[in-house]
């Protein structure tokens, strides 16, 4: 199983813990990951997690969100078909970054797309994505549930 997770998926395991729906995406996402580390699933990077991490202005976050990233066993390189599935993306609401990550996604066919972003998850629905868009911690419970 393929798996990508958007950088507000990576960055989850360093917000705030105190809130209960944080700490069980942030659960959620580490139970994920470890099954990557394993090798039962690929974790899925790309050019653009790296390009909106190094944005990041906390540097500790962004060290560690980039140490997560360099786990990746498939990266994908932006290009010209990534480009122009993001722009038809835009079309539809998608956000600058949110498309791009998709779209990268949607490239190497992920069998699911993880992230935090509610809004994100609905837009995804409207743009009519060719892949799973689902929050981390609905995934992760689908999987301890189907064995």
């Amino acid at each position: 199983m393929k798996v990508y997770f958007d950088v507000c998926c990576l960055n989850r395991m360093f917000d705030d813990q105190t809130q209960g729906k944080i700490r069980l995406e942030a659960e959620a996402i580490v139970g994920i990951l470890k099954r990557c580390s394993a090798g039962e699933w690929e974790l899925v990077g790309s050019d653009i997690i790296e390009l909106e991490t190094s944005k990041n202005p906390d540097a500790i976050k962004k060290q560690k969100v980039s140490r997560l990233h360099d786990g990746a066993t498939i990266k994908i390189n932006y290009n010209t078909e990534i480009k122009a599935r993001a722009v038809k993306l835009r079309e539809h609401g998608v956000k600058f970054f949110d498309s791009l990550h998709l779209a990268s996604a949607e490239y190497v066919n992920v069998d699911v797309f993880l992230t935090t972003d509610k809004q994100l998850i609905n837009s995804s629905i409207r743009a009519n994505v060719k892949i799973r868009v689902e929050n981390p911690l609905n995934f992760y419970m689908e999987v301890l549930n189907n064995g």
